[in-house]
């Protein structure tokens, strides 16, 4: 759902990835993997910018969340 409302992205969801929980605020992320059905992405109502990045050029100080950031680094360390 967030990734259509977010950047229009078409997904297929295969696996829950991690679970973040944030007592302070009383929120629970949870992060899924999924593939991504079509390239075509475009900025959603909640979204100025979408576009798809390599690794080298994912933009770690523009993250809004620091949960997507610590989701993406434990990704990208456990897939090596």
């Amino acid at each position: 759902r967030e990734a259509l409302e977010e950047a229009n992205a078409r997904v297929e969801i295969e696996d829950l990835y991690t679970v973040y929980s944030i007592p302070n605020i009383s929120q629970v992320y949870m992060m899924f993997r999924a593939k991504l059905l079509d390239p075509d992405v475009s900025p959603g109502t909640e979204s100025l910018e979408v576009k798809l990045v390599t690794e080298d050029e994912i933009p770690w100080d523009e993250l809004a969340f620091r949960s997507t950031k610590e989701a993406l680094e434990d990704f990208l360390q456990r897939r090596t």
